[in-house]
């Protein structure tokens, strides 16, 4: 039996387990990826458990998302980051350099090889033939380390290309076609897999966009072979040499699969508030808009800047239209000026902003109260702009300036352009340069903290008996946008977990924070994939620091409850789903947890209704084990005495 383009991947980074679907394995990195948000709590990782040098063969931590600098706290963050990579060996990219996942692909991403990465976009180097996982700070701290990222062997589902997308049609409406048919659930335990002869039309940036937005399904990863055109894209950008073909033998075996007719495809929209809601833009052209956001790790290549430039070729955006562009990387910049794209672009008004993720997590551009704003980017959740009335859409970059010059949404092919004649360059500007390498004497270096940059909270163990109040039931799909709040007035303080506590739950209940103190913690409740959404652990800290002990839901989101496990939250499921309804906000609920046993129900007693209520945990032994130490750092400072 042939393998595919994944197991091949797994297999040449496995270090413990087999590949037998839904088996536990170990993996380790070749590579690790890090930012500025999530950066932080991954190094006072590494420092409280004494680490002196990462045990990768490459880590490149990047700042690029927090960069709004109100006052000192962003600025403080990104000088204790620049120390602690000089001192742990680790390449630093300066602040203006670019967006991670598009430096990642541009100057260090390597066919064949494992990247871990603090983001849950990390995946976005599936495009050029990795496999590249998502992870919490604290996952992204271990791999650093030398540690194996577990996880449970996925699923693989093959997504089969046929054809060749129509003009103004690009590769971001492939992905929300994925997402229309299989849902923000569907790849929940699943690897996707690209294969077809649609692939070979795709370069690599569309590629990447496309495996980039792939973690809307709740997919592991996604991935692409590894063919001409990688080596294309590698030898643009100097790297010829690190190439190597990759692909699934003829007789590999997939878990499911689904076909796509490249050349039937429409520009789609996905209307608020989930990236799955998808339908035609026909469906919704005339709709007035108020904003239009260009750009963000999803949509910024060069290929994305001169389509924009394409459809807008100097012509003046809409006078009720606040349209903006966040570009790429410094490449992309460059490359775009010498093509004459970006005096296109200023020229019809567009506001140009730095290289970074900015409007995609809240961190500025945020739209009007009660605005409509079309985004390039991969998340509408409620609230993440920043502004918790906007409506957010989430379009192809072609579709975003159709509608920036018409004031409604529009299809962009009712413009009647002519095609926009691409081929990636045979060399990029090389920028690599503006990479600092780490110390060449660490010991001399010494760490600077903020006064913002608080130790991490103790967290303690888990009791044998855990009892409370029913603090916060929530509905499906609750987001970690949901739980911890994106946007720039919470952001700069991701590193001070007692002050971000304050906002835990936000965006649902004002009131949650101040009610699970007065009650000196509980339970929240949930329905099916809780936790949907980003890498961000601070969505499993802060109910933790309130002092809540387990969340009982249906079903949890994959990073989500990796992030529960590393900090000493207990996930619960209900072993019959309508038991969701039997409890109530405001009930009292007891739980024996002196053993936490890999596959044992365990019953809940609702002291209120005075109801028994049967759940069971989804992890296995050693994720119980975490759980039971309050969590995995204290595992690791256990280990490190």
């Amino acid at each position: 039996m042939g393998l595919t383009v994944t197991e091949k991947l797994i297999a040449a980074s496995l270090v413990e387990g087999k590949m037998e679907r839904g088996r536990r394995i170990g993996i380790r990195a070749d590579q690790t990826l890090s930012h500025d948000l999530n950066g932080v709590m991954s190094y006072q990782v590494l420092q409280a458990i004494g680490l002196e040098k990462v045990g990768v063969d490459l880590a490149v931590h990047y700042i690029d998302h927090n960069m709004v600098q109100a006052d000192y706290k962003n600025s403080d963050d990104h000088r204790y980051l620049q120390d602690m990579t000089a001192k742990l060996g680790v390449i630093c990219s300066r602040p203006g350099n670019g967006i991670c996942h598009q430096l990642h692909l541009e100057h260090w991403g390597v066919p064949g090889k494992t990247l871990i990465g603090a983001d849950s976009h990390t995946v976005a180097a599936g495009g050029i033939g990795m496999l590249s996982i998502g992870v919490g700070g604290f996952d992204g701290a271990m791999t650093m380390a030398g540690e194996p990222l577990y996880l449970t062997m996925p699923k693989i589902v093959k997504i089969h290309l046929i054809g060749k997308l129509p003009p103004l049609v690009s590769a971001k409406n492939i992905i929300l076609e994925v997402l229309r048919r299989m849902t923000i659930k569907g790849g929940v335990g699943k690897i996707l897999e690209y294969s077809g002869p649609g692939v070979s039309t795709l370069n690599v940036a569309e590629r990447s966009t496309i495996t980039n937005m792939g973690a809307e399904t709740g997919a592991t990863t996604s991935v692409f072979p590894s063919d001409e055109n990688t080596r294309r894209w590698m030898k643009a950008y100097h790297r010829a040499e690190q190439w190597i073909p990759l692909a699934a033998d003829e007789d590999a075996l997939y878990d499911e699969e689904m076909e796509i007719d490249l050349s039937r495809l429409e520009p789609l929209i996905a209307l608020p508030h989930q990236p799955d809601n998808v339908v035609p833009v026909r469906q919704v052209a005339g709709l007035k808009v108020d904003q239009v956001m260009m750009g963000s790790c999803t949509n910024t290549s060069l290929h994305d800047v001169l389509s924009i430039a394409h459809v807008l070729n100097g012509k003046p955006i809409h006078r009720d239209v606040d349209a903006a562009l966040y570009p790429a990387t410094r490449t992309v910049i460059r490359e775009s000026i010498a093509r004459g794209a970006y005096d296109k672009i200023i020229a019809s008004g567009v506001r140009i902003f730095e290289p970074i993720c900015g409007g995609c997590n809240g961190s500025g551009f945020a739209p009007q109260s009660d605005g409509v704003s079309l985004r390039t980017n991969p998340r509408n959740f409620l609230g993440r702009s920043g502004t918790a009335t906007a409506k957010i859409y989430l379009v192809a970059p072609e579709t975003a300036a159709a509608s920036a010059l018409k004031g409604v949404i529009t299809d962009p092919r009712d413009l009647n352009l002519a095609p926009l004649d691409y081929d990636i360059p045979e060399s990029f500007i090389d920028d690599r340069d503006l990479f600092q390498p780490p110390a060449t004497e660490p010991r001399k270096i010494a760490i600077r903290r903020g006064p913002n940059l608080r130790p991490i909270p103790d967290m303690p163990a888990l009791p044998d008996i855990i009892t409370g109040e029913v603090l916060l039931k929530v509905g499906d799909d609750i987001t970690t946008d949901h739980i911890c709040p994106a946007g720039a007035l919470y952001i700069p303080i991701r590193s001070n977990i007692p002050e971000l506590s304050r906002h835990a739950f936000k965006v649902v209940d004002d009131a949650f924070a101040e009610r699970a103190r007065k009650a000196n913690g509980g339970f929240v409740v949930g329905g099916s994939n809780y936790g949907q959404g980003s890498s961000r652990e601070q969505a499993a800290m802060l109910p933790r620091y309130l002092g809540v002990k387990a969340v009982l839901a249906r079903s949890f989101a994959r990073l989500h409850l990796a992030n529960l496990v590393n900090w000493g939250l207990l996930p619960l499921m209900f072993v019959k789903g309508e038991d969701l309804d039997r409890i109530s906000q405001g009930d009292r609920l007891t739980i024996g947890t002196a053993e936490l046993k890999e596959g044992q129900q365990y019953s809940v007693r609702n002291e209120t209704t005075k109801r028994e209520i049967a759940v069971a945990s989804p992890l296995c032994q050693e994720d119980l084990d975490a759980i039971k130490a309050g969590g995995r750092l204290n595992q690791a400072k256990n280990k490190n005495r």
